[in-house]
């Protein structure tokens, strides 16, 4: 069911860009050639010229599931993930009940074994008072330990300084991080409400949750993983003072990296005044100056992979005022679409978008056999045509949320096909979920 021969595509991958063909048997790819003969009962998929890449890793989503069901489930969001080419997914949790023991871990790769058509991986999440299951945690089990280093959902705040310090010193696996100080924020946020009262815009939102909340919560965790030599990795950067406190160069041999969103590439504050609410995340969208800056980070090796952060809310949760309406995008559909503006721009090479998107995932969360299209490996594949614009309309979303921050957004290129494990899950338009995706394996 899974043997196909992909010919005249061109190809995306290892740094490199070339015309080939790709053999998938049994899910796997067995061939990457110039040109390859088709043998008998093989499907033929002619790419007609149209960008090959490896399926994205995208290693940062909420999908929702358990508790949180009516925003998304495992069920739409992923398949909102597959018609954006993102083959594989690693899921916060922060859901209800949160994900802070085994039992829950385990509870849902169970629920994503029969609902997700995307590959898939969860964190184990840290609280003020799990240390012995981080301690005790198998590293092959779980993507990570997310810690929140700022305000969270349920008890998922740590902001212990001993437990923080245990964690990082015992985690058996990556820390993730996401780093916003909580007393500063609190206190813009008493500032807000006295100037505005009820009434906050949400041009406040990016001085509430600021730029110095988030310096000195990243500084901190950079500081622990430094004590204890953890493998830290800071997610969503969003200030250029931030970037200044990684280093450049490849990933490789890195214990410190970054990664940022793609809306922080698309967004600044400018578009509050249009967007509103629907903009509204955590850690917020800043200045034009920022933009930039994460974009020359990602040049420059400071910004080691490139995510969504994806997290739908409700059209009637988002309209509410700033205070009420809850922080998130939905933002799987559209993602490497957005990054590939930045190549039509002119900002980012198209081998690097690749580099930030799948490989770089793929090693330093030690993802076995996936992110690169290479021989041995599972054939999770994306093919664009970069000649072909599409609009983003509200009637083509997938996540249950149904609504997209792109609505009316022209951009210039269509995913045309997606491939997991070797199944067309996702061709011009249609999904295919005749094939679920798999439990993601580690290297550790």
């Amino acid at each position: 069911m899974n043997d196909v021969l992909i010919v005249n595509a061109d190809i995306v991958n290892d740094g490199r860009r070339f015309t080939g063909d790709v053999r998938v048997r049994d899910g796997r790819i067995e061939a990457v050639a110039g040109q390859l003969a088709a043998r008998a009962n093989e499907g033929v998929f002619d790419a007609r010229g149209r960008l090959l890449l490896p399926g994205m890793i995208d290693d940062q989503v909420h999908f929702r599931e358990p508790g949180l069901e009516h925003k998304g489930d495992f069920f739409t969001e992923s398949r909102a993930a597959v018609a954006g080419g993102v083959t594989s997914f690693m899921e916060m949790p922060n859901s209800k009940p949160t994900t802070t023991d085994r039992a829950a871990l385990e509870d849902k790769y169970a629920r994503a074994a029969k609902k997700s058509l995307a590959n898939h991986a969860f964190y184990m999440g840290a609280t003020n008072d799990n240390l012995e299951e981080i301690q005790r945690l198998d590293p092959r089990v779980a993507c990570g330990i997310k810690i929140f280093m700022g305000a969270s959902t349920g008890n998922m705040l740590v902001d212990n300084p001993a437990t923080l310090d245990a964690i990082f010193r015992d985690a058996p696996t990556l820390i993730a991080t996401h780093c916003e100080d909580t007393p500063t924020i609190d206190a813009n946020l008493a500032a807000a409400r006295a100037k505005y009262g009820d009434a906050i815009p949400i041009e406040e939102h990016p001085f509430i949750r600021s730029r110095e909340a988030c310096i000195k919560s990243t500084r901190l965790a950079m500081e622990l993983a430094r004590r204890h030599d953890s493998r830290l990795h800071v997610l969503h950067v969003t200030t250029a003072e931030e970037l200044e406190l990684f280093a450049p160069g490849p990933a490789d041999g890195k214990r410190i990296t970054a990664e940022t969103c793609v809306h922080f590439l698309h967004f600044s504050s400018e578009d509050y005044a249009t967007k509103g609410n629907l903009i509204k995340c955590n850690p917020a969208v800043k200045l034009p100056s920022d933009r930039a800056a994460i974009i020359r980070a990602i040049n420059d090796g400071r910004i080691d992979i490139l995510a969504t952060d994806h997290a739908p809310h409700t059209w009637e949760e988002k309209l509410q005022s700033y205070e009420k309406a809850p922080s998130g995008l939905p933002l799987v559909q559209s993602v490497l679409q957005c990054a590939l503006e930045r190549w039509f721009d002119g900002q980012l090479p198209l081998e690097l978008i690749v580099e930030k998107t799948a490989h770089a995932p793929a090693r330093l969360y030690n993802v076995r056999d996936r992110g690169y299209i290479r021989e041995g490996y599972w054939a999770d594949l994306v093919l664009i045509d970069a000649n072909l614009p599409h609009r983003v309309t509200r009637e083509e979303t997938l996540s249950k949320c149904g609504w997209s921050p792109f609505e009316g957004t022209i951009f210039r290129s269509t995913i045309v096909a997606t491939w997991v494990n070797g199944h067309l899950g996702w061709h011009e338009g249609k999904l295919d979920d005749r094939q679920l995706g798999k439990r993601l394996e580690f290297d550790r």
